[in-house]
C-alpha cells in the first residue's frame, strides 16, 4: 500500500483526517490549538490494522501536516508509537523540547 494511494481528507467539522479504505472509514481525530495539532486518537478496524493500512494512514496524515508547517503532538499511542519508530523522519514536527 502507498501512501500516494490514499486520499486524506480532513473533516474539519469532525476535527478528523479521513480516508476510505475497501467502503471502510479510518479517522485520526485531532484538536488544533495554535500552531500544534494534537492527534488524539485512531480509528481503524481491526481487519484493516491486519491488513497493513495503519502505518500508511498514519504517514500520509504526518505528511499532510507537514506541507502545512504545523508541529504535531502525537497523544495517540499509535501515533506516537510509529512516530518513535521512526524517528528522523518526523523528529522536525514536534514542538521545540518534546521527545516521545
Amino acid at each position: 500500500m502507498n501512501v500516494e494511494d490514499l486520499k486524506i481528507t480532513d473533516n474539519e467539522f469532525l476535527r478528523q483526517f479521513e480516508v476510505s479504505i475497501n467502503n471502510e472509514l479510518a479517522a485520526i481525530e485531532y484538536v488544533q490549538q495554535e500552531r500544534k495539532i494534537f492527534l488524539t486518537k485512531l480509528q481503524m478496524s481491526d481487519a484493516l490494522k491486519e491488513q497493513g493500512y495503519m502505518e500508511p494512514f498514519i504517514k500520509a496524515v504526518l505528511e499532510e501536516i507537514k506541507e502545512r508547517n504545523t508541529r504535531v503532538m502525537p497523544t495517540s499511542p499509535e501515533i506516537a508509537k510509529y512516530m518513535r519508530k521512526n524517528k528522523r523522519l518526523y523528529k522536525d514536527l514536534l514542538p521545540v523540547g518534546i521527545n516521545i
